[in-house]
């Protein structure tokens, strides 16, 4: 915004109003109080309308029983009647995200302008008129990506010494395809998502026009045509073209017709259109306006004719333009997004520490992504560490190779004032213990509750105590610290200034109490109190295998991916349940359940909730089927449909190799274990030597009947054994 109005001139640039309506509720209560009518009154009629898309207070009385009896007395019959007169009415006036307009005179020559309450300067006309008259009107929108790239060339400044121009990298970066070919795309701009990953792996980019494209063709509409894209683009698929004309037009798609641009370009190369006339071609098509692509057709075919091509191939042609411009996209978007993504790609791919550290930093405050990039750090087996008072910076930093230190501004209750204090202090020299911590910082902005939340988190944890020893000093520490700072702002010369090195290092060691230590899950649970997330550890971290190998298990992180009213299967511990009555007095719950990667809201409706209340308690450990519900601008949720406790133990199967066993032996053994291959991991136990050997996945087995004779045929009944474990060690 700036940036326009220096350029163009404050008085040519304004953002555009927008006016927000009466919703059905929202009238109802605006009424209510017009007329005086007792609040408890208001809010229960009010209540009785459904918060639904396009709710009108019509179609709730046609739906409750509730509401129509309440309608039949006079005084709230009034207010319904009433609310229903003003209901979609303009209530207030607001500013739109994104609308700005820019104009080539003062914007007074051609609409009203409204001073908003922060001073700000809008248009009176909406959007929509804005456009009737003409104006130019454009769209900003924020990008977070930006913010990522920013930080990461900071990251790779900093640690490397190196300055990259991101505008002018190579575009032909091995490590970046190779990364995108893999589909190893967590974090990267627009190609994240698990369909994206997918498409990927198998499109196996290698020019920046393939991510162009791959940007274009994932929406609803092209994505049937990604099949084709794919295997025509690795030969598998003859390319064909309904006319040559058409080759150096599609050619870079394989004859895919995927852009606008492309759209136009055959109707000026073809049918001799200006670029006005192609243009107005292509805004007709896309808002599908029948009267317009109607005449548009006489004049394509019309001039095809000119141009000396047959009626019928023209015909042909502006069919196929119809059939894939209703979803054509514009190039020079798909490119803009493409350059981002690819520069994402770039980082990630050739500085992945210094990119993951910029990525939590930007989205801290969000635990699920924090999560999901955590868990991507341990694919690529880069360590995330505790924040620490001695290590850690405002933001997540790189340390060493393949470590990232959690950043202090992510610790719940610590401002930057603490944050500035205590990097200003261990510049000197880094701290040895609590006490010298809260002799060398600003205690203003260092209190009890700040304290709290760097023990809690561990960030004192590398001085050598553990969590519950430093929470249980940290009063008398804390007084300690705020009586040598009131003698320093007094002037006083304490006596701890007087005494020599050896005598201070004894005054300022800690003494910590001989307590025991917080169990594991009473740490991991001050971890997530402070932090949003855990670090050390996680609840589900003994069922981790058991989770990686369950079929058809879908990660939480991967959710919103799986699209509308799908079947999945997710697996966590629950973190919240809000139970509530519904208005047939039945009990139904929304439960926040948690995995490794994120979490996810279930529905459990009244039926359901009856046969599992009793496992619906914060720390159970289940495994829920159901079905997915997303809607727009909101976090997919899950309907659930079953809920089974998840239990730990686990079918394991040990294979005895006698004395007597040969190469023949164990090359028939390998060739039935991959024929039988499913998710009960397997070891090898040698009875000459004594030793076990765990298998890989590969050759781990399926839970059938037939898996286990053909086992029991090549080694012997007593030789294949099943057990039961809550891990794969205990094969050991």
């Amino acid at each position: 915004m700036q940036y326009v109005c220096d350029k163009y001139g404050q008085e040519k640039v304004a953002q555009i109003i927008t006016f927000g309506t009466m919703a059905a509720r929202a009238a109802v209560r605006d009424v209510g109080r017009v007329l005086a009518i007792p609040y408890a009154d208001v809010d229960r009629i009010a209540k009785l309308i459904p918060v639904e898309p396009k709710m009108t207070i019509k179609k709730a009385l046609d739906q409750s029983k509730d509401l129509q009896a309440l309608y039949k007395e006079e005084q709230y019959r009034n207010l319904l009647d009433l609310s229903m007169a003003v209901e979609g009415m303009p209530r207030h006036a607001s500013t739109h995200a994104a609308g700005v307009v820019i104009a080539e005179e003062p914007l007074i020559n051609f609409v009203p302008l409204y001073k908003t309450a922060d001073s700000s300067v809008v248009t009176q006309f909406p959007m929509n008129t804005l456009e009737d008259l003409g104006l130019l009107k454009m769209d900003f929108l924020g990008l977070k990506t930006l913010s990522i790239i920013g930080e990461a060339l900071e990251n790779i400044e900093k640690r490397h010494g190196e300055t990259i121009d991101i505008e002018n990298i190579s575009l032909e970066n091995d490590a970046a395809y190779e990364l995108l070919s893999r589909g190893e795309t967590t974090g990267t701009f627009q190609l994240e998502s698990t369909g994206m990953r997918s498409v990927l792996r198998d499109l196996m980019p290698n020019k920046f026009e393939d991510i162009i494209a791959v940007v274009a063709l994932y929406r609803p509409g092209p994505m049937e045509q990604i099949p084709v894209f794919v295997e025509s683009k690795h030969g598998k698929r003859e390319i064909k073209y309904a006319h040559p004309v058409l080759e150096p037009i599609l050619n870079e798609t394989y004859g895919v017709i995927v852009y606008q641009e492309q759209i136009m370009e055959i109707a000026a190369r073809m049918a001799g259109f200006t670029l006005g006339q192609a243009d107005l071609l292509r805004r007709a098509i896309g808002k599908k306006k029948m009267e317009i692509l109607d005449e548009q057709r006489q004049l394509f075919i019309n001039g095809c004719v000119e141009n000396g091509y047959s009626k019928e191939l023209a015909s042909e042609i502006y069919d196929l333009i119809l059939k894939f411009a209703s979803y054509g996209f514009n190039k020079s978007h798909a490119a803009a997004y493409a350059m981002i993504a690819y520069q994402t790609a770039y980082l990630k791919a050739n500085y992945p520490v210094e990119f993951m550290a910029a990525l939590m930093t930007v989205y801290y405050s969000n635990s699920d992504k924090v999560a999901l990039y955590i868990a991507d750090c341990k694919r690529m087996n880069i360590e995330l560490l505790p924040p620490d008072i001695n290590e850690s910076d405002t933001h997540f930093t790189p340390i060493g190779e393949n470590r990232i230190r959690f950043g202090l501004a992510a610790v719940k209750n610590v401002g930057l004032g603490a944050i500035e204090s205590i990097i200003e202090a261990r510049k000197e020299k880094p701290f040895v213990s609590m006490r010298d911590f809260v002799s060398r910082i600003d205690m203003r902005s260092c209190n009890r509750k700040v304290m709290e939340s760097l023990v809690k988190c561990g960030a004192f944890d590398s001085l050598g105590g553990h969590r519950a020893q430093y929470l249980a000093i940290v009063d008398d520490v804390l007084a300690q610290g705020q009586s040598a700072q009131r003698e320093r702002e007094n002037g006083q010369i304490s006596m701890f200034s007087l005494m020599d090195e050896s005598v201070k290092e004894e005054m300022l060691d800690d003494n910590l109490p001989d307590i025991e230590p917080f169990s594991d899950k009473e740490r991991l649970f001050l971890e997530k109190e402070m932090l949003g997330l855990y670090i050390s550890g996680h609840p589900l971290g003994p069922y981790q295998t058991i989770l990686e190998n369950m079929p058809n298990l879908t990660p939480c992180a991967q959710l919103s991916s799986a699209g509308d009213n799908n079947h999945v299967k997710v697996g966590g511990i629950i973190v919240a349940v809000r139970s509530f009555f519904t208005k047939k007095n039945k009990q139904m719950a929304f439960v926040k359940l948690e995995d490794l990667t994120g979490s996810v809201e279930l529905v459990v409706f009244p039926d359901l909730y009856e046969k599992s209340a009793s496992m619906l308690e914060e720390d159970s450990l289940l495994l829920v089927e159901g079905r997915t519900d997303l809607k727009e601008e909101e976090d997919v949720k899950i309907l659930a449909e079953t809920i089974k406790p998840l239990n730990r133990e686990k079918k394991l199967l040990r294979l005895v190799i006698g004395d007597e066993h040969n190469s023949d032996l164990l090359r028939d053994l390998k060739e039935t274990l991959v024929a039988e291959n499913g998710e009960i991991p397997v070891c090898l136990f040698f009875k000459n030597d004594k030793k076990t050997l765990i298998l890989n996945e590969e050759y781990w087995v399926r839970d059938h009947p037939t898996c286990f004779k053909r086992l029991e045929n090549l080694l012997g009944p007593e030789s294949v054994i099943k057990q039961v474990g809550d891990h794969v060690s205990d094969l050991q």
